[in-house]
């Protein structure tokens, strides 16, 4: 597969083959949906917490004797069987976040790219680079190329002017190859990758 290579305003100054091995193959949509779900896991804050019977505040004296009073036997009124005693087995804070074989991150954001470039949400750019760092500017740059609404912007080492320009314009992120992944190109309407990045991608992901 080819794919047309254009400049900053939108002008096709060439183009890029795409290897098979990394864009030829089956959108496997099971790897990117477990891609997606570690992802949101990772970022759960995990701060729920219920307390204990040694977190309830109460006494810890027995309430009456153990035997000879015809009442059922307890230790304290923290008791979880009574009113206002503690939780048993309750939540506790923790961490959500687990790690996925590197093999299926890699099939995962190989899947997601696919399918955008099938789709025709994906755009290919020589470079990607503003004179100095203005919101303006960069939105002209992205309307220009026909970006509207959520986009990704990936390069191999994002210009700092360039993610300065973006970051107040909504919906729009720039991330450096080395840290996509599926869940933000499914996240996103538009990709747009400059060649050096697209390249490294297929290196990485082949």
């Amino acid at each position: 597969m080819t794919v047309d290579v254009v400049n900053q305003q939108n002008e096709k100054v060439g183009s890029i083959d795409l290897r098979d091995e990394v864009f030829g193959g089956r959108v496997k949509v099971d790897l990117i949906h477990e891609s997606v779900v570690r992802a949101n896991a990772a970022e759960r804050r995990g701060t729920h917490a219920t307390k204990t019977r040694a977190a309830v505040s109460g006494s810890g004296k027995k309430p009456w004797r153990q035997k000879g009073t015809g009442r059922a036997r307890v230790g304290e009124i923290r008791n979880p069987l009574w009113r206002k005693g503690g939780t048993v087995f309750g939540p506790q804070p923790r961490s959500y976040a687990y790690q996925l074989p590197r093999k299926v991150e890699k099939g995962a954001l190989r899947a997601a790219l696919t399918q955008k470039l099938r789709d025709g949400q994906v755009i290919i750019v020589e470079a990607l680079s503003v004179a100095e760092i203005k919101t303006k500017a960069a939105a002209e740059m992205l309307k220009g190329l026909g970006v509207e609404g959520k986009a990704l912007i990936v390069d191999v080492k994002p210009e700092d002017r360039l993610t300065l320009s973006v970051r107040n314009i909504e919906g729009i992120r720039v991330l450096p190859s080395s840290r996509v992944s599926a869940r933000d190109v499914v996240n996103t309407r538009r990709v747009v990758l400059t060649r050096a990045a697209l390249e490294r991608l297929q290196e990485a992901l082949g």
